[in-house]
């Protein structure tokens, strides 16, 4: 449904303004880790910068499609745009191309499309639309389990084309439901599930049960209305076979470059030669994005000046390892500028959401902000080596069709949104 001519719209400029920040400074830093040669033609489609030129001119004729439509069409046509999306993944099961052990794309001519790049927003829709219905109340257990399924199904059809990444951005939607008043006991069990795999890891079974036995028996006697003993026993239990269970999970079920990620991560091999040898082969990409970021130091090599990245040390460069190229080449500066204008944008889309009159729309900003907010963490820190290394784009910046896109709608939807608050009901 195409807006009336008789309304009035007017755009929140700020978060549009530091979206064409972001996305033309990662344009440049692309040129600086795809670039080849003495020569630099901008238009050169057989190049990466080329080609992210092109999907950036063709950025702006989704942007005007997605402002021209009725702000109201997201929420009526939500489950047709999350059904429409989840059949897409379904058809890569039989259309969709491999690239690098992933099955996640369907090749069209000469580019390839990423569906999961979509479903993102999809998904969204989809939860918005259900937790604000009238019907729905998050508190109770069965519209919880519902919530769940509508997360879950894109999350494991995902998983299933072996990238794990992505599927890991669902966990955004947490944050959403618990501002919505999901009980506070998910967020506990989330803590804990983190906290005790990590000490499992780190530490083995046994002393992680012995801590937890601790840390509940603690918390029992200290609480002045008791409850029944019983409780703390099964709590511990259900500790116990978690750091079992997550150690057998790490040693029977993760494949080998997974488990030398995350051994490297928590610092858990010991052997200099067995460390030397995981740093030229499984995370190698990693350990050249940090001699790149440290290289730069506090101002930077400048463009098209960093030798590791003109020297093309960091393989792929441009995708999901592009903040190497920003922390050697713009330094400290540059980066702490980059991070600053990520934050401003998640803020500022927390602040709209804040201010919208309907659920629908308040629970979608909210869900753009914390997927925002789970590829910057992850992408920023996997690139430092401050976590361990998960393939996902960093939003506007990284290289790609797909991701350009689907961020792009998965903003603008909001943009549209907010602009339309004065007539939301």
């Amino acid at each position: 449904m195409i807006r009336e001519t008789n309304r009035h719209f007017s755009f929140d400029w700020i978060t549009i303004i530091i979206f064409m920040l972001l996305v033309g400074f990662g344009w440049l830093n692309i040129i600086s880790s795809s670039h080849v040669g003495e020569t630099l033609d901008y238009f050169d489609f057989s190049q990466p910068y080329g080609k992210q030129l092109m999907f950036i001119g063709l950025t702006i004729g989704l942007i005007i499609i997605i402002l021209a439509i009725e702000a109201k069409f997201y929420e009526r046509f939500a489950s047709v745009i999350y059904i429409i999306s989840m059949l897409s993944l379904v058809g890569l099961f039989i259309f969709g191309k491999n690239v690098n052990g992933a099955t996640s794309w369907y090749g069209i001519g000469g580019m390839t499309i990423q569906p999961s790049e979509f479903a993102k927003a999809a998904t969204a829709l989809a939860v918005a639309k259900y937790v604000s219905d009238l019907q729905t109340d998050i508190r109770k257990f069965q519209d919880q389990i519902k919530t769940f399924i509508i997360i879950l199904i894109p999350a494991f059809l995902i998983l299933l084309q072996n990238d794990a990444g992505s599927t890991i951005v669902y966990g955004a939607f947490f944050f959403v439901l618990y501002r919505e008043g999901l009980p506070q006991i998910y967020l506990t069990l989330a803590v804990s599930v983190v906290f005790i795999s990590i000490l499992s890891l780190k530490f083995g079974p046994v002393i992680t049960s012995i801590l937890a036995a601790l840390i509940v028996f603690t918390q029992y006697f200290l609480n002045k209305k008791k409850p029944i003993i019983v409780q703390p026993i099964i709590i511990t239990i259900i500790a116990i076979a978690m750091s079992i269970g997550v150690q057998f999970f790490y040693s029977n079920v993760l494949q080998a470059h997974q488990k030398d990620r995350i051994s490297l991560w928590l610092r858990l091999e010991k052997d200099p030669t067995k460390i030397a040898e995981m740093r030229r082969d499984i995370l190698y990409n990693l350990y050249e994005s940090e001699k790149a970021i440290s290289s730069g130091g506090i101002k930077g090599r400048g463009f098209m000046e960093g030798t590791r990245t003109t020297g093309k040390f960091v393989p792929e460069q441009h995708t999901d390892y592009i903040f190497s190229t920003v922390g050697e080449e713009w330094g400290f500066i540059g980066s702490a500028f980059v991070i600053i204008f990520f934050i401003l944008l998640m803020l500022r889309v927390l602040h709209l959401a804040e201010l919208q009159k309907s659920q629908f729309s308040r629970m979608y900003g909210y869900a753009v902000a914390s997927i925002m907010f789970l590829h910057f963490m992850i992408n920023i820190g996997m690139v430092m080596g401050l976590i361990p290394t998960i393939g996902i784009p960093l939003p506007f910046f990284s290289y790609g069709g797909s991701g350009l896109w689907g961020f792009t709608i998965l903003l603008f939807i909001f943009i549209k949104l907010d602009s339309n608050r004065i007539n939301e009901w």
